[in-house]
């Protein structure tokens, strides 16, 4: 399986990568909201792993075929 993240890999705030994803600001309202990827809060940083950033990702996956929208 292809992944969109490196499974063993932190992701913090910044990291160009998380774009893919959204936006700094997206990514703050998913927390607030308790939506979005699972994140660590270390302090006044967050860290995603790559690990439950794919797993999210694969959660928001849409197969057309089966009617999912």
């Amino acid at each position: 399986m292809a992944y969109l993240f490196e499974q063993n890999r932190n992701y913090v705030l910044g990291d160009p990568e998380l774009d893919v994803i959204g936006p700094r600001e997206k990514l703050a309202q998913w927390r607030h909201k308790g939506t979005g990827p699972a994140f660590y809060r270390l302090g006044r940083k967050i860290v995603y792993r790559g690990e439950d950033l794919n797993t999210w990702a694969d959660a928001q996956r849409v197969d057309p075929e089966r009617g999912g929208g």
